[in-house]
């Protein structure tokens, strides 16, 4: 088992800084793959640096074609052995992802959260808590992966026909394909990694290039709970490796999560060869707050959802919509968004945007609302130093032509749009070709039924504001936010990575003496 780096890697990553001219000096992140850690021989595509402070952190490679073919021979080969292991035994595994206690060196990923949460503050900027939250959130999964045995049981029926029985079970379906987010370094990956493995699948797992640490930890973790070799694996890499994955003969299903681009691209890119493919991807989520809220409730939970992570969440309430007299209750939250306070320390609130290009795309949109016409209520300065940092910002006056909303922001930035009545936001929202998440605000059990009835979003949080269902629900984003049917996690998680076979069985003392051409029937 490769212990040593888990010993040196935390350490390397909160201490290893460079020039950017001094970029050949930088570790170089690693592939997991047959079980062992080795570097690709791919050209470096990228370079992490801390979005706080600007420090180079390690350099990225590009998988191969060669090392594509080479990891995916090897996740078919383990397919092999890993599909006829019983299911108790594969749950074990599971177990010992959540705590690894085969020796009292080693410890399971719960253990570790805070050091992997560590990796996630210095790869991507998120604060101290809301980095814990993403490991924490994940383990939900890996938790609710446990239960797997009693979840895939399949169907018997005795004498559908005469002397005739008939049964249908759920079969893993091979080599399975998991291509992740930035925003979520710990949570995404831990949505996919169990749920396909404990159901007999092998995966092969490629985190974002801009934050591959979390994954490179969590790989340590299934080496230390000794996995067989070839379960699970994973490949740094761009756009070019994705492609040479989805393209491989062997491929028999991809999970995304990411832009709506990137998404759209590896789901047509599947379809075509009849890959079964699961996209979650961009999102406009709006918040309905009522002239009959609980005032503070509403605007603190507002402010949380919009600026929590800096607004890179794909459930980020982007735009809140104030019905009525509720339109007056901006000035109060620009109030209460001033007490806010930027950084990657404890207490912080929220951090950097995870890259300089990400910062400069949002600063345009900010500054294309004003052209446009919007109002900029508030905007909050920024630390300092160096980094990526956009301060909370809060845009009145805002309408549904102007680039502010037509677009995913992915930082931190309210839109403010005032409506006069109830159907009025809800024809806005339906509108919309996203459908991940919405929420309202509401006293009125009357107005909330109206609201989740005539709603066409996915996810509906009333009274709270980023509605991600727990574990034995799903992920059950829609329209343009969602593509696949078989949504992430729950049930159908479950039945995204498997598929039914049914064996329909006669034994019967009589020979059958005649020849029947007509459609049988179950009698």
């Amino acid at each position: 088992m490769a212990t040593k780096l888990w010993k040196y890697y935390p350490k390397r990553l909160v201490q290893t800084s460079a020039k950017k001219e001094d970029v050949g000096l930088l570790p170089t992140v690693h592939n997991f793959v047959g079980g062992k850690f080795v570097t690709s021989n791919g050209p470096i595509i990228h370079t992490v640096t801390n979005p706080a402070t600007g420090e180079t952190l390690q350099k990225v490679p590009g998988t191969t074609r060669q090392e594509v073919d080479q990891v995916m021979q090897i996740a078919q080969e383990a397919f092999g052995s890993w599909s006829t292991t019983p299911i108790g035994r594969r749950l074990n595994y599971i177990f010992q992802l959540r705590e690894a206690e085969i020796d009292v060196r080693f410890q399971g990923i719960k253990k570790r959260s805070k050091d992997i949460a560590q990796v996630i503050t210095r790869e991507l900027g998120k604060t101290p808590a809301d980095a814990q939250g993403d490991v924490a959130r994940g383990l939900e999964i890996v938790e609710y992966s446990c239960g797997a045995a009693g979840k895939l049981e399949g169907m018997f029926q005795k004498n559908v026909a005469t002397n005739v029985d008939m049964m249908q079970m759920r079969e893993p379906l091979g080599v399975c394909l998991g291509v992740c987010p930035f925003n979520f370094p710990a949570m995404i990956p831990l949505w996919m990694l169990p749920m396909s493995t404990v159901v007999g699948n092998t995966i092969v797992l490629k985190p974002s290039e801009l934050v591959p640490g979390a994954v490179e930890l969590i790989a340590q973790v299934v080496d230390e709970a000794q996995f067989p070799p070839g379960v699970f694996n994973v490949v740094q890499g761009g756009k070019e490796t994705v492609d040479c994955l989805l393209e491989h003969p062997g491929l028999k299903a991809v999970s995304f999560v990411g832009s709506t681009p990137v998404g759209r691209h590896i789901y047509r890119k599947a379809s075509e060869r009849g890959i079964r493919a699961q996209c979650n991807m961009g999102a406009k989520n709006h918040a309905v707050i009522m002239p009959d809220a609980a005032k503070d409730t509403a605007l603190n939970a507002l402010i949380g959802a919009a600026f929590g992570a800096s607004g890179q969440r794909c459930m980020a309430i982007s735009v809140g919509v104030f019905v009525g007299e509720a339109g007056n209750w901006i000035s109060e939250l620009v109030k209460r968004t001033q007490s806010l306070v930027l950084g990657t320390a404890e207490g912080s609130d929220l951090g950097p945007l995870v890259t300089e290009k990400a910062k400069q795309r949002v600063e345009k949109l900010i500054q294309s609302a004003e052209s446009q016409g919007a109002k900029i209520e508030y905007r909050a300065s920024v630390p300092s130093s160096k980094g990526n940092w956009v301060g909370p910002t809060i845009i009145s006056q805002v309408k549904p032509h102007m680039d502010v909303y037509q677009q995913e922001i992915f930082g931190p930035v309210l839109s403010c749009i005032h409506v006069e009545t109830l159907d009025d936001a809800i024809q806005l929202i339906n509108n919309n070709p996203y459908g991940n998440g919405t929420s309202i605000f509401t006293q009125s059990g009357v107005v909330a039924r109206m609201f989740q009835s005539n709603i066409q979003v996915g996810q509906i949080g009333i009274n709270l504001p980023i509605p991600v269902p727990a574990p034995p629900f799903g992920f059950t984003g829609s329209k343009d936010s969602m593509w696949g049917d078989l949504p992430f996690y729950g049930s159908t998680g479950f039945e995204f990575y498997t598929r039914p076979k049914t064996v329909i069985t006669r034994w019967d003392e009589k020979v059958q003496s005649a020849i029947h051409t007509s459609m049988p029937l179950h009698r």
